[in-house]
C-alpha cells in the first residue's frame, strides 16, 4: 500500500472530560496516514482514482470541531471511521494530539493513535 499523509490539522474542540473542557474548549490537532493503492490514479492523473485530501482535512476539522466527546480515543475512531468511508482508502492511521490537556505536570504533548483497516 501507498500512503498519504496529513500532518498537523489543527482545529478546537470542546472534548474532555471536565466541565472547564466542554465550556472553554481547546486546540486538537490531528496527524493521518491514509493508506491507499495509488497506481490508478499514476496512471491516469486522475483525482478520482485516488482520495482527494483537501476533503479529507475538512472532514477531520469538522468531527474535531463537531459534538463533544468524553475521551479523545473516541475522537480518533469517529476521523478513522470517516477516512474509511473514501472508496480508495484502505486503512488509516490517526493521531490525535491533546497538547493543553488539563494535567497538573509539565509535558509537552498527550496523543493516541490508531489504526483502522476496512475488514
Amino acid at each position: 500500500m501507498d500512503r498519504v499523509a496529513l500532518r498537523g490539522l489543527k482545529a478546537r474542540g470542546h472534548h474532555g472530560v471536565f466541565p472547564r473542557e466542554r465550556e472553554e474548549g481547546q486546540t486538537f490537532i490531528v496527524d493521518l496516514v491514509l493508506s491507499l493503492d495509488t497506481r490508478p490514479a499514476a496512471a491516469s492523473d486522475d483525482l478520482t482514482k485516488t482520495v482527494h485530501y483537501g476533503v479529507v482535512a475538512e472532514e477531520v476539522v469538522d468531527i474535531v470541531q463537531g459534538e463533544p466527546v468524553d475521551l479523545i480515543e473516541t475522537l480518533a475512531e469517529r476521523i478513522a471511521r470517516n477516512c474509511l468511508k473514501h472508496d480508495a482508502v484502505r486503512e488509516v492511521e490517526v493521531t490525535v494530539h491533546k497538547p493543553d490537556a488539563p494535567i497538573t505536570v509539565p509535558f509537552d504533548d498527550v496523543t493516541i493513535t490508531i489504526t483502522r483497516s476496512r475488514v
